[in-house]
């Protein structure tokens, strides 16, 4: 293991989500504060869009870790499986918000989740319904999404709703049959990849949380090709960098330079290969995507195509 070799404390590039390791960087704090604007003002629904491993999930956690400080209380539903049926959504909403009714028919139900919404918005508090992975939601529960949030007093709606996704997300949004619901949506926020500058005080900062004592092993000439090669996009970052120190480790080279990581592309791609995937990071010569601002706020209606920034992987 390399850890001892480059004087780290812990790994600092797994994929699983450590609170150790959240960096909210300029991309992730605008959806946040994208999020916390709809959540205050009870504008009801918002959609976060952002293409595989720009951070959504994360984000999403960061943000429920930050709800359960805020007074008066934030009460949050977080649905993480969505292949749901209609009545299995309604259903796990009432658990995720605790809700308990003795009656099994739909009705009483959406009684009970009524009379907790309007206890809590009694005692000056907001219910938040949050969706991941809502691109795989069917229409059938997207309408029953709509018809949940329709649950409102005068002073606005009862429960907020942020739906997240893959860019598919938009896509699926702008059928016919979503029509009402597209019309609810106050806020369309984006988690766009990294840019340069960003994608390299990532990595270093990740290396400073896992206790690193010595200088920074990735030169500036490295932190660049890792950039090239992920477009920016941190769990591809992770990774390649992850199998940047086992080969600088294999090859007793305290500094990563840019061989290093093209050899350690070279290895993904062989993987890549292997799996028959097409999303681990590889060296391709390709120029580095341009350096506009990575904003993610943007209010509106879902957008006819996949927005500019937004790069399937």
């Amino acid at each position: 293991m390399y850890l001892e070799f480059y004087k780290l404390r812990q790994a600092p590039f797994q994929l699983t989500p450590d609170f150790h390791f959240v960096q909210l960087l300029d991309p992730h704090r605008d959806a946040l504060k994208a999020i916390s604007q709809v959540v205050a003002q009870r504008k009801g629904f918002m959609v976060l869009t952002g293409a595989v491993g720009t951070g959504k999930t994360t984000l999403l956690n960061a943000m429920l870790s930050w709800f359960s400080h805020v007074r008066p209380r934030i009460s949050t539903a977080f649905i993480v499986n969505p292949l749901l049926t209609r009545d299995e959504f309604l259903e796990t909403v009432l658990d995720e918000f605790d809700v308990r009714c003795a009656e099994s028919s739909k009705p009483k139900r959406l009684a009970a989740l009524h009379e907790y919404l309007l206890q809590v918005k009694k005692e000056q508090g907001t219910c938040v319904l949050i969706v991941d992975e809502a691109h795989l939601l069917t229409i059938d529960v997207l309408e029953e999404i709509r018809l949940l949030g329709n649950m409102e007093t005068p002073q606005g709606k009862l429960m907020q709703v942020v739906l997240c996704g893959q860019p598919e997300l938009a896509e699926v949004l702008l059928r016919p049959a979503l029509r009402a619901l597209r019309q609810r949506i106050a806020v369309m926020a984006q988690l766009r990849p990294l840019s340069a500058q960003q994608a390299a005080n990532y990595i270093v900062q990740r290396l400073n949380t896992a206790g690193l004592a010595g200088p920074v092993p990735f030169t500036t000439a490295s932190l660049t090709s890792v950039y090239h090669s992920t477009k920016g996009v941190p769990r591809l970052i992770n990774l390649l960098c992850d199998t940047c120190l086992q080969v600088g480790y294999e090859l007793k080279e305290t500094s990563i330079n840019p061989a290093i990581v093209h050899e350690a592309s070279s290895r993904l791609a062989a993987l890549e290969s292997a799996l028959g995937t097409a999303d681990l990071p590889m060296e391709r010569g390709e120029a580095a995507s341009d350096e506009r601002p990575h904003d993610a706020m943007a209010s509106g209606v879902p957008p006819q195509r996949h927005p500019a920034g937004v790069r399937r992987q």
